[in-house]
């Protein structure tokens, strides 16, 4: 990639993304509208803002770089992250909107009357979000390093000031305007360069490469492996080497490998010839990665229960979107109740649209870039196809647009997420409430998982949004659905399954972030745990609940009829639940 044109590319994104953002300055005056822009949104702006801070860097650029990577079962994250609006719409959306909540602690609040339940909504709600801010900062930081040469860590940390600097200025009203100009962005630079890509994959003499089991090396290249890697080998290979493999250090030598498990240690860099079979990365112990099997569903990859982990993520991303605390917070900002209801469909249509995108861009990168399936580094497959494909500089500014987009990726869902983190932090966690408080609590809403993914290192993209999703779900799903609609929730069974759900899955995401048995049952009960933890959640809520039935909160009729019934007309809507703010 170019990097003057991917410079001036992603300075113009963080330039736009600021100077929009500034808008807020002026816009914005009471807590309102800085927590929910004085609930004044249309449906068709608030769609393209749900949309812009929804589509991640994971939707951006993970997609892609899993579906080349493990094949096409991987096609279950774009279905799940879009179908989760089909049950966000069906049982949340409205009733949400008519609670006349700011956050997900205060729905809590003012549907069970406790502050221990607030409490620990606060505390998940903290925890999702900066799970979630985690693979945004990585993101961040590949494509800043493709785009600059710049370390990993730097990327992150540019995010982190960019982010604080547009939320605290602007607060939800602001912020609002620039995530709907990023969903432009976004679409715009998957879109045009799809195009370019489909009349070059379709000029080519072999278009039917990428379902070739295993895939091949198109011409000559030059692999660098940054950490040691282990390679299974199905067929005798032959490469030229400069650096240890097995232990053997090669200064630009032939090399011949057996069939069976090599290790290519750090640094070392391997040289192929057009046609050679592109080398399968092993897990830790020696199975195969996630290259065999490619076309084929439930093929298993790095998973030993491939079948556990699809309903894994199936459960994940289809009940984990209504717990995400930056996408609820947006219907706090329609008028009404039918306007949360249309916004929800416009971004069915327009989530569904993007989504068509990246798993075309996994499949050209496993066919033109096979060179990741080989470092590892597949989340990168968006960013170089314009250079792999069309080169020059077409190429180049293909590239440059891209770059801008994951720019927009990232900032608009890290700006979603702080601003809902900061919200929790400035009701519950700093002294007072106000404008000051809300500003103030950006700062550690991004510093935190900042530092996290510094020390951290590199995490697959999409791979840890699903974590994310996993907690959500198991967390506030059962909150959500049985606070709304079953009468006999109490405090205590409220309090129990958030606990039981969302605490068992953030302590399972934690093991697995952290390093996770090697392979078995133990490795997908803790990567993939909202087959169990949603259930969990569920159940644990019911029981304790009809264990309870003396604590039902008083006033549970008129909280559920506000739920429930159709709200005053416009301007006259009823004032807000939390306590100590009224809404304007």
């Amino acid at each position: 990639m170019n990097q003057t044109y991917g410079i001036v590319a992603v300075s113009a994104a963080v330039l736009a993304t600021l100077v929009i953002g500034s808008v807020g300055l002026r816009v914005s005056r009471t807590t309102s509208d800085f927590y929910v822009a004085s609930r004044t949104v249309p449906p068709y702006l608030n769609a393209m803002a749900v949309s812009g801070e929804y589509l991640s860097a994971a939707s951006f650029l993970g997609i892609a770089g899993l579906v080349a990577a493990e094949g096409v079962q991987m096609l279950w994250f774009p279905v799940g992250y879009a179908a989760g609006y089909l049950v966000l719409l069906a049982f949340v959306a409205a009733p949400l909107r008519r609670s006349g909540a700011y956050t997900l602690p205060d729905f809590a609040d003012s549907r069970l009357g406790s502050t221990a339940a607030r409490r620990v909504a606060g505390v998940l709600v903290v925890g999702v979000g900066w799970l979630y801010l985690l693979p945004q900062l990585q993101g961040a930081g590949l494509t800043l390093g493709l785009v600059t040469g710049a370390p990993h860590w730097l990327g992150g940390v540019l995010v982190a000031v960019v982010v604080t600097l547009a939320v605290a200025a602007g607060g939800m009203r602001g912020i609002t305007f620039v995530q709907a100009f990023q969903y432009c962005l976004k679409l715009i630079a998957l879109l045009v360069p799809a195009l370019f890509l489909l009349l070059a994959w379709h000029g080519d003499p072999r278009p039917a490469g990428a379902l070739e089991e295993p895939p091949a090396f198109r011409r000559h290249t030059q692999v660098t492996v940054d950490s040691t890697v282990r390679l299974r080998i199905e067929a005798p290979l032959r490469a030229v080497a400069s650096g240890a493999v097995d232990g053997r250090t090669y200064d630009g030598a032939p090399l011949a490998l057996d069939p069976g498990v090599h290790e290519i240690r750090a640094g070392t860099t391997l040289r192929f010839t057009p046609g050679t079979p592109v080398p399968e990365r092993a897990s830790g112990d020696g199975r195969p990665g996630g290259a065999a099997g490619w076309a084929a569903p439930l093929s298993g990859g790095e998973e030993a229960h491939p079948l556990y982990a699809t309903y894994g993520l199936i459960c994940a991303t289809f009940l984990g979107t209504m717990g995400l605390p930056h996408v609820l917070v947006r219907f706090y900002t329609n008028p009404d109740g039918r306007a949360a209801r249309r916004t929800t469909v416009i971004v069915l249509a327009l989530v569904g649209g993007f989504y068509l995108l990246p798993p075309l861009y996994g499949v050209l990168g496993r066919l033109y870039a096979p060179d990741l399936l080989l470092t590892g580094d597949t989340d990168a497959a968006v960013l170089v196809l314009p250079e792999r494909l069309l080169g020059g500089t077409a190429g180049d500014l293909l590239g440059a647009l891209i770059a801008a987009g994951a720019c927009a990726a990232f900032l608009s869902t890290a700006s979603g997420l702080t601003l809902s983190v900061a919200g929790v932090l400035s009701q519950d966690v700093l002294p007072s409430l106000g404008v000051r408080r809300f500003r103030l609590a950006t700062l550690p809403a991004v510093a935190v998982p900042g530092t996290v993914s510094v020390a951290a290192g590199q995490l697959p993209v999409a791979g840890a949004v699903g974590l994310a999703f996993a907690v959500a779900a198991s967390a506030f799903c059962p909150l959500l659905v049985l606070g709304i609609w079953w009468r006999g929730l109490t405090p205590p069974g409220a309090i129990a399954g958030l606990l039981a759900g969302g605490g068992g899955a953030l302590i399972a995401v934690t093991l697995t972030i952290a390093g996770p048995p090697a392979g078995g049952w133990a490795h997908s009960l803790l990567a993939w745990p909202a087959v169990w933890s949603v259930p969990l959640g569920f159940l644990t809520m019911i029981l304790v609940s009809l264990a309870t039935r003396d604590r039902v909160p008083p006033g549970t009729e008129a909280v559920m009829a506000r739920l429930h019934l159709p709200e005053r007309p416009a301007g006259r809507d009823l004032p807000s639940t939390r306590r100590g703010v009224t809404t304007p």
